[in-house]
């Protein structure tokens, strides 16, 4: 697509997901637009190094990844503006996508926008990110092999985080603000029972301690019932109380599940509104790993392709 060539697709959000998309409806020549937003590459760009994404046998920083998908997306003919989505107009057709710089009609969206990891808010938490400081068991935990670390969290997510982690860790402290657990009962069973983790109840995380070289080196934890402060030795902490779906301009237009992940049919990126498809961590709050959210971006632009076709556009 060129800078004059009216759009056929546009697809929201920049990541694996929105990229992957992007390459296949170009090569498919199907004119195309991203709008890459606030963060451009998603998650990815505040990863250190991903280790789990096929054809990278000695891994690759998180950046740089995404700088690749985006310079082969680039290379079909994908036109990508560093825009912001503001609202979407789906009750209409052509839909309308309104961006903070223009406004534009499409026949087809794809919704590309991913999640939003929750974090505790601390001060200084930023500086920690890849420096102790994780999101993402399934992504870091092989980097803390035979260490001591933390999770924070009571529900399933972060009793599920906290087992996967026993696989590398030597002792998984699970610190929840409370003196029970919020999470499914065979999932609490699971972590009671397992010898490698300990829970700090009535717990938060004051703040996190640095060593020399600003990596994390501990944890200083609030007990909720009397204020008292101890440290905990730690190498690592994952943070596994949820995620955002980033769907806040599509103003409830769309079905979602009681989370806020954008709803598609089975099997399928294809949702409730024909010529809309969603992929990625919009979408997806089970599996959550670059190359799920590339495979959907995948799904996503090969359907709308063939939606496409069957218009008549």
């Amino acid at each position: 697509m060129t800078e004059n060539q009216t759009p056929k697709v546009i697809i929201i959000g920049a990541g694996p997901a929105g990229y992957t998309a992007a390459i296949y409806l170009s090569r498919a020549n199907i004119p195309n637009l991203m709008f890459e937003g606030m963060q451009p590459g998603g998650q990815l760009t505040i990863t250190t190094e991903v280790e789990n994404y096929p054809g990278f046998p000695d891994g690759i920083d998180g950046p740089e990844l995404m700088m690749k998908f985006r310079a082969q997306a680039e290379r079909f003919g994908t036109v990508i503006k560093s825009e912001t989505v503001t609202a979407a107009d789906l009750q209409s057709r052509p839909f309308k996508v309104t961006t903070d710089k223009a406004e534009y009609t499409v026949p087809a969206v794809i919704i590309a926008t991913g999640s939003t990891a929750r974090w505790l808010g601390l001060p200084d938490e930023e500086k920690f990110n890849g420096k102790g400081l994780s999101a993402c068991a399934t992504c870091d935990g092989f980097f803390f092999r035979g260490q001591e670390i933390a999770v924070v969290g009571g529900g399933d997510t972060a009793l599920e985080e906290a087992l996967y982690l026993t696989n590398f860790a030597s002792k998984v402290t699970l610190i929840h603000r409370r003196d029970e657990l919020r999470g499914s009962k065979i999932m609490q069973q699971r972590a009671f029972d397992n010898p490698k983790i300990e829970i700090a109840w009535n717990s938060v995380i004051n703040r996190y301690l640095p060593d020399d070289q600003g990596n994390l080196r501990g944890l200083e934890l609030k007990d909720t019932q009397d204020g008292s402060l101890r440290e905990l030795e730690v190498t690592g902490c994952f943070i596994a109380i949820g995620h955002t779906p980033n769907t806040g301009f599509l103003d409830d237009q769309l079905p979602t599940d009681e989370n806020g992940y954008l709803i598609t049919r089975p099997g399928r990126a294809a949702t409730e509104i024909a010529g809309v498809f969603a992929a990625g961590d919009v979408q997806d709050h089970v599996y959550r790993q670059a190359i799920t959210s590339a495979g959907t971006g995948c799904m996503a632009a090969i359907e709308a392709e063939r939606w496409l076709g069957e218009q008549g556009i």
